[in-house]
């Protein structure tokens, strides 16, 4: 580990060691730790293997901890301009940090700002995405962490998801509902009987009325076409005289304004469901650069399934949360509303976060953030595209 981090502080004093003119201040870069994520050693895994890292490199580095649940949220309000934003902790971390952040008034202006994500806590799905696998915890915080100083980004969707009273909820990876989660939320009160916790919670969880069945309405707008990328750099402005030679010659050989078509009502379709569980999810854990059509995957599994085949299926879902099972209806959406019956009781999961169910509409919205990721997986995302 001592040797990894040698490695990493190394490279990152060649980032440091780069000259700069007086005139140009240093980037900044304010980090949203948080110290629960991991059972509480996230502040010890940062402040060993990544905040050494961000003090070599020349970054003028800002760290706000976190005290309470909710608290990243508030501070995004009050956040002043920065290069650089960095989320150090889990999945919980980068759900409160995107949603303040996008709450803001100006959230056009900051919504441009590149995030870093080092992955703390027990649950990093969105770290499978940006860098590559690591079986160690030291390899992958430090690779994470240099990624931010290579500078390469990726476009990553963003959902909104907003109820009837509250301000939206925005997530990078989704919404869960049903019995899966459900049962998933309570594996940890069975940590006495070690690796057998997943399938005892699932288990346990079949005692309950059976099949268990999660009804409601879903209304849904197809896939859209996405636009072409916006250039980052804008072209410099003609000269003036150029500019007025262009306005005088488009206003003499315009034809005449045509009457401006009706616009065509949106093609909602409607669909009853009942399901063992249902998630929306991003693309964002298979993303493909060169894709035409924006789109998130709404997944409806069926609900005739046996209890030996929910007990089997629990254990992957740990795994892989968003998985989509054979048999189940899956529909590509770039918008949908989900209505529950009146009495539904039960919680969301939007990004392994809980939120009490309601009925609420999801909304795409396509390359909203740009995410650092390591070089070697945006290589990868394009090489598999070309193929």
């Amino acid at each position: 580990d001592n040797l990894l981090r040698r490695a990493a502080c190394q490279e990152a004093q060649a980032f440091g060691n780069e000259l700069i003119p007086s005139s140009m201040p240093l980037k900044k870069a304010t980090v949203f730790l948080n110290p629960a994520a991991c059972k509480g050693k996230a502040r010890n895994l940062f402040e060993k293997n990544a905040a050494p890292i961000l003090h070599l490199s020349g970054l003028d580095v800002t760290v706000v901890k976190t005290d309470y649940e909710g608290q990243a949220k508030k501070l995004l309000e009050l956040m002043e301009n920065t290069d650089l934003i960095i989320i150090a902790g889990g999945d919980g971390t980068v759900q409160e940090v995107i949603t303040g952040l996008l709450r803001r008034a100006d959230e056009a202006v900051f919504s441009k700002i590149p995030i870093g994500f080092i992955p703390l806590g027990k649950t990093c799905i969105l770290s499978h995405t940006l860098y590559p696998e690591s079986t160690n915890q030291v390899q992958h915080i430090t690779n994470a962490t240099l990624a931010i100083l290579k500078g390469e980004t990726v476009p990553l969707d963003v959902l909104q998801i907003k109820g009837e009273k509250e301000q939206p909820v925005f997530a990078v990876t989704g919404l869960r509902w049903g019995s899966y989660r459900d049962a998933g939320v309570k594996v940890s009160k069975y940590w006495y009987l070690g690796p057998l916790k997943t399938k005892a919670a699932h288990f346990f969880s079949t005692f309950k009325e059976w099949p268990q069945r999660h009804q409601a309405d879903l209304m849904y707008l197809g896939p859209t076409e996405r636009p072409p990328e916006e250039p980052e750099e804008k072209p410099s402005r003609p000269p003036l005289y150029v500019r007025l030679y262009r306005r005088l010659w488009l206003y003499w050989s315009s034809p005449p304004k045509e009457i401006p078509q009706e616009v065509t009502p949106e093609d909602w379709e409607e669909l009853k469901l009942s399901t063992i569980e249902l998630s929306i999810a991003t693309r964002n854990r298979q993303l493909d650069l060169t894709r035409t059509e924006d789109f998130m995957d709404i997944c409806i599994e069926t609900d005739t399934v046996s209890k030996g085949q929910f007990v089997s299926r629990g254990s992957q879902k740990m795994r892989d949360p968003h998985t989509c099972p054979e048999g189940s209806q899956c529909i590509q959406a770039s918008r949908c509303i989900l209505q529950l019956p009146e009495g539904t009781e039960g919680s969301f999961g939007i990004d392994n976060e809980e939120y009490e169910a309601m009925p609420v509409e999801v909304k795409l919205l396509p390359r909203k953030l740009r995410f650092f990721c390591d070089p070697r997986m945006r290589e990868q995302m394009l090489h598999a595209a070309v193929q």
